[in-house]
């Protein structure tokens, strides 16, 4: 009688065994080719939109499978997990629709989309703690005193199975892809996408990209186990792990070939650019890959390559800082500080200027007082809309002939 290997904790059978146990609870996010990005990064460029969930992130792929392995006991004791936002998403609907209480703990942080859209889905918010540890902490506690089964949101091996069925859609509608670029935080998703990739197709070449700021897991890779970072913020909060798993670590040791960071303005960026080029809204953490793709972090060469765009959970507040910074950087919006006589006519004779230059007026705010005016002096601070650099140098320059004194606001 031959005698059966156990199966590993996470294998390419788990994960096809939680693809096959999900089903369509979990909506099938399209893998599109990019002609756009494509043409700017010089190589074959997908986008896996799973941005478009109902939660709006991967996060519920794991969380269901999760819950879905439960004993009736457990369910009936209840559910509880920490989370930035995402993963608290995920666990509070996929819980709510099957009858099982949900408890999530948020650190105090967390954006008030991702708060008011967990409590929507029908779970109890805790909010404590500066930042996800603390908050981890925390549903540590309260699992241990209250009978709550923790559903963690990468170091567990059924999360981390159900995260990798994305890896097992990309086979299919990319079947010829060379590279995969996922973003990283504490290395769920990466690591179930890696393991699954790496055992049926060795050549894929699998990129993680973490936030600069908060690198625990190139940092592990380095040390060879998980080290704690200190808390730094960043836009990408759904990544903004102190330390890495440690299940996740060794699945990212053995399949991941690189990891790589990129920072806050080249995030941003990327944000900005799926929005307008590819009409579709990712949060900070769902646009890493692809800043590190844009940015020529990663060795792809002319690849065949998939990025991940994780999630769209992004607060209206940030994005419109995003954005704002992002026509600035443009040159599509400009504010330049003008030095007038305060007199009648000298606002007129500016504005002349800037109607003759095609340059619109957004907004314009005078001051006699400060930034050194002398008396008989005024200065305006004028914000204007524009179409770029070239525009930006037509417009100082018409400034400059007629005679007025002026600087650019950055």
């Amino acid at each position: 009688m031959i005698e059966e290997k156990p199966l590993k904790p996470v294998a390419p059978e788990t994960i096809r065994a939680a693809r096959s146990r999900i089903g369509d609870a979990v909506f099938l996010s399209p893998c599109q080719l990019s002609h756009s990005l494509s043409e700017l990064v010089g190589l074959p460029l997908y986008l896996k939109l799973e941005n478009l969930q109902r939660t709006g992130s991967f996060k519920e792929r794991g969380a269901l499978n999760k819950l879905l392995t439960l004993s009736k006991a457990e369910c009936e004791r209840g559910v509880i997990a920490a989370s930035a936002g995402n993963h608290a998403q995920g666990v509070a609907f996929h819980a709510t629709a099957r009858g099982i209480r949900a408890q999530i703990v948020m650190p105090l942080a967390t954006p008030l989309v991702k708060v008011a859209a967990t409590r929507a889905y029908g779970a109890e918010v805790v909010l404590h703690g500066a930042n996800y540890d603390e908050a981890c902490d925390e549903a540590m506690r309260r699992c241990t005193a209250e009978g709550r089964t923790l559903i963690h949101p990468f170091d567990d091996a059924v999360v981390i199975s159900g995260q990798g069925s994305v890896a097992l859609e990309l086979l299919e509608q990319v079947p010829d892809m060379e590279a995969v670029v996922v973003p990283v935080g504490g290395g769920g998703l990466i690591a179930g996408m890696a393991c699954v990739l790496k055992e049926s197709h060795p050549n894929i070449c699998v990129v993680g990209v973490e936030s600069e700021k908060l690198p625990s897991m190139l940092r592990a890779r380095e040390a060879g186990a998980p080290v704690t970072l200190t808390p730094e913020a960043t836009i990408a909060d759904g990544i903004a792990v102190r330390r890495a798993g440690d299940l996740t670590l060794p699945l990212v040791t053995r399949y991941v070939d690189e990891i790589v960071t990129v920072d806050d303005e080249e995030i941003a960026s990327a944000i900005l650019m799926l929005l307008e080029q590819e009409k579709t809204l990712a949060e900070g953490a769902g646009a890493a890959a692809l800043a590190a793709v844009v940015q020529s972090k990663a060795h792809l060469r002319h690849r065949r390559t998939v990025v991940l765009v994780s999630g769209g959970n992004i607060d209206v507040t940030l994005l419109a800082k995003i954005i704002e910074r992002g026509l600035v950087k443009d040159g599509r919006l400009l504010r330049i500080r003008v030095y007038l006589q305060d007199r009648p006519g000298a606002l007129h004779a500016l504005t002349q200027i800037l109607a003759r230059e095609r340059a619109n007026i957004v907004e314009t705010i005078h001051n006699r007082a400060y930034f050194g005016v002398s008396l008989g002096e005024t200065v305006t601070d004028v914000t204007l809309e524009t179409r770029g650099a070239a525009h930006i140098t037509a417009i100082s320059g018409a400034l400059r002939e007629a005679g007025f004194r002026f600087e650019r606001i950055q």
